[in-house]
């Protein structure tokens, strides 16, 4: 529903014309609010950036960011809007968590070549309940004061009549307008179908914003930089619906140093639910971080004071390992709780420096009749994550990457067999850095 490194920002506008707001550079804040996002890399456009930061420091503001219940965890890709969500609890305000139950059904259309797969309401519900759990170590929730309100659009969207909305809400869309968005034309551009449902989903989303602003006195709507166009339509209906004044706040599209999505590995995402990835998994995916990124990801992953990052910032050559291993703890301690981060810092000490076979490495099941049988290792590699492909395992193989029991194997033919089994497992590697414990099922 909602989601470059610079730090820019719009140029206060005009409350009446919120859609011309643009990138700016207004850099210096007085609220500790936006001056906190701003240090820490969050904010890539505003909409009138001077009357959101005079509202923010007269007293407590209310905002929310929007996920629809896809799956049963978020992953990564939203680690950025809920990492600012803690912030502004942090810094005395109240967020709002908005669960899609009811743009679910309809399915967001922004950056996707073809529709998403409905889902039935007891799927979105079951979804919802996994999701909720990934805020947890982040926010906190309750009905006190600025404790996070967790929202479910489903709760407005399902009761609406169809022709007292268009009536009341559409008239205030014109095709022509709503044809520019970049999630229309991407679809229309590569000629893949747009239904009818979802080109109503900016709609609703727009009127999410307006019902918030009513029920929770919500002002602001953060969301990541593909979600610009929906978060202005929702503060221009707010200005013509109810004379609201709203604002809008977008994040720098988080990409890594190598230019590839954030949070996507040669084995699928990132997810935040230990059952999807496990703490070790996660600790791992931290401390695989390019050089040339980990000051930025310190900024926006952890809760350490920017002073103590300026202090890792100077570390060079082999001591920026030092500064990655940080990194991986305390993305992991928020997560997960410093004891699973300690647990995976160990038994990646354990296997990386002492070359033993830790029990807290990933697991991969393999078939016992298979693995009797003789399994093509190059084919194992890519089954379990550790290459994209079987190509890539023959490649990984040939250049010296793969190892077996923390032994270099160079035979593209390399089969694994039972007797490759030690303790009834098989330690895989792909560098240094990648293993996975091979289990039979």
């Amino acid at each position: 529903m909602l989601i470059d490194a610079s730090v820019t920002h719009a140029a206060p506008t005009h409350a009446a014309d919120p859609i011309n707001a643009d990138i700016g550079i207004m850099t210096e804040f007085r609220s500790d609010l936006l001056n906190v996002l701003s240090e820490r890399g969050f904010i890539h456009q505003l909409t009138d950036a001077a009357a959101l930061d005079a509202r923010a420091t007269k007293g407590k503001i209310t905002a929310y960011t929007g996920f629809d219940a896809t799956a049963d965890s978020l992953h990564i890709g939203s680690l950025v809007q809920i990492m600012m969500l803690h912030w502004l609890q942090n810094t005395g305000h109240r967020p709002i968590v908005l669960m899609g139950g009811g743009t679910t059904k309809v399915g967001d259309p922004s950056g996707k070549d073809e529709s998403r797969q409905l889902l039935s309401n007891d799927a979105i519900a079951a979804n919802i309940g996994g999701i909720k759990k990934n805020f947890e170590p982040f926010v906190r929730f309750g009905d006190q004061g600025n404790d996070a309100i967790l929202s479910n659009n489903a709760d407005w969207l399902d009761r609406l009549e169809y022709i007292p909305f268009l009536r009341d809400i559409g008239r205030h869309f014109t095709i022509n307008r709503m044809l520019t968005f970049d999630s229309v034309k991407m679809r229309l551009d590569r000629e893949q179908p747009l239904t009818f449902l979802e080109f109503n989903y900016m709609i609703l989303q727009a009127y999410d914003f307006v019902e918030l602003a009513r029920r929770h006195d919500c002002v602001l709507q953060m969301g990541g930089s593909d979600q610009w166009g929906n978060i202005v339509n929702g503060i221009d209906l707010g200005r013509r619906v109810g004379d609201f004044e709203l604002f809008g706040l977008t994040t720098p599209l988080i990409t890594t140093a190598s230019g590839a999505k954030m949070g996507k590995t040669a084995s699928g995402a990132v997810w935040l639910s230990a059952d999807r990835v496990s703490p070790y998994g996660y600790w791992q995916f931290w401390r695989n971080t390019d050089d040339a990124d980990v000051v930025r990801f310190l900024k926006l992953f952890t809760l350490l004071p920017l002073d103590e990052i300026a202090r890792l910032e100077v570390l060079q050559g082999a001591e920026i390992n030092e500064a990655k291993k940080i990194l991986a703890f305390e993305t992991t301690a928020i997560l997960h709780g410093a004891t699973a981060a300690t647990e995976a810092a160990e038994t990646a000490r354990r296997t990386f420096e002492e070359g033993e076979a830790a029990e807290g490495l990933p697991h991969h099941a393999i078939d016992p009749a298979a693995l009797a049988a003789g399994m093509p290792l190059y084919a194992v590699l890519a089954e379990a994550g550790l290459a994209a492909s079987s190509g890539e395992g023959r490649r990984l193989i040939k250049g010296g990457g793969a190892r077996v029991n923390d032994e270099a194997v160079t035979d593209e033919q390399r089969r694994l067999t039972n007797a490759d089994l030690r303790d009834g497992a098989i330690k895989l590697s792909a560098g240094k850095k990648r293993h996975v414990l091979l289990t039979i099922t």
